[in-house]
């Protein structure tokens, strides 16, 4: 796969530029959306005590039929990161595969 704008590949100095400040943009983001957006029920005080002495968190922590959706940064900062090529005007295509020499 490989970003390409405008129906072309730029220079890879270029999209490799791009993408830096892509991924750190997201990284900054993604960190930031972790942290501040915590659900109110995150934390120790969820732990609960089974009949057989052990702890475990009960539903919906950090599970569930609809889980926290910026539970884990890395999923939200590769998604942003995405978002943030498209936005600059990338696409993500396939490599074309290089001609091959007919036998013989």
């Amino acid at each position: 796969m490989q970003w390409v704008r405008d129906g072309a590949a730029p220079a890879p100095e270029v999209v490799e530029k791009d993408a830096a400040s892509c991924r750190q943009q997201a990284w900054r983001e993604a960190q930031y959306r972790g942290w501040a957006y915590q659900p109110y029920w995150w934390g120790p005080s969820l732990a609960r005590r089974g009949s057989f002495g052990r702890s475990f968190a009960p539903w919906p922590y950090p599970y569930g039929p609809y889980p926290y959706a910026w539970g884990d940064p890395a999923f939200e900062e590769a998604r942003l990161a995405d978002f943030c090529m498209r936005a600059k005007g990338y696409e993500l295509l396939p490599v074309p595969k290089p001609a091959q020499k007919a036998p013989g």
